[in-house]
């Protein structure tokens, strides 16, 4: 992808590996090096950052996307509630590797309680390693994304270290992605 552009707007974005919010003034040439799980990845010359999907005008790109995932979403609401939830955590992405947070075999468990007053999702996960200041902003877009259906109450995700993540934890698909088969 690697396309430059120049921001149409301030927008608000996430530093990467800190996790620190900045602000990045509107005309800021940045180039956009990964948009996958509805997030942009851009190099900024004070180095790399995450735009939220909320913010992708201030890049110029086209919805089409959005409207592509929202009608794949569509397709999944009639999908047993496990297999929606996962669905939710492949859409979450580390800003600095092209898979997935389930793919990457960083999701060590997820259990669903069902009640009348809806779901509740416990997720144990970990990252790729432990001093990534990203943590928070990827459980947090986890827990985000599997809020966002509307069979559930509540999620949490937390973030474990135990068993230590490695390279043997990715997913047959995970390395053949990263080149690793």
């Amino acid at each position: 992808m690697h396309e430059e552009v120049s921001l149409s707007r301030e927008v608000d974005a996430i530093q990467i590996p800190s996790g620190d919010t900045i602000t990045l003034p509107a005309g800021t040439p940045v180039v956009i090096t990964q948009t996958l799980g509805g997030t942009y990845t851009v190099a900024t010359s004070a180095g790399l950052a995450r735009i939220s999907s909320s913010d992708s005008d201030a890049l110029g790109v086209d919805h089409q996307d959005q409207i592509a995932k929202q009608e794949e979403l569509n397709q999944l609401k009639d999908a047993p509630l496990e297999q929606q939830v996962w669905h939710q955590m492949k859409q979450v992405f580390d800003p600095e590797i092209p898979v997935d947070i389930v793919n990457l075999g960083l999701v060590y468990d997820c259990k669903i309680t069902e009640s009348d007053e809806g779901a509740e999702v416990d997720v144990k996960m970990t990252l790729t390693a432990p001093g990534c200041g990203m943590g928070p902003v990827i459980a947090a877009d986890a827990q985000a994304r599997i809020m966002s259906l509307s069979e559930i109450n509540d999620a949490r995700v937390e973030l474990v270290w135990d068993p230590p993540w490695n390279q043997d934890m990715i997913s047959e698909e995970g390395k053949m992605k990263l080149g690793m088969l």
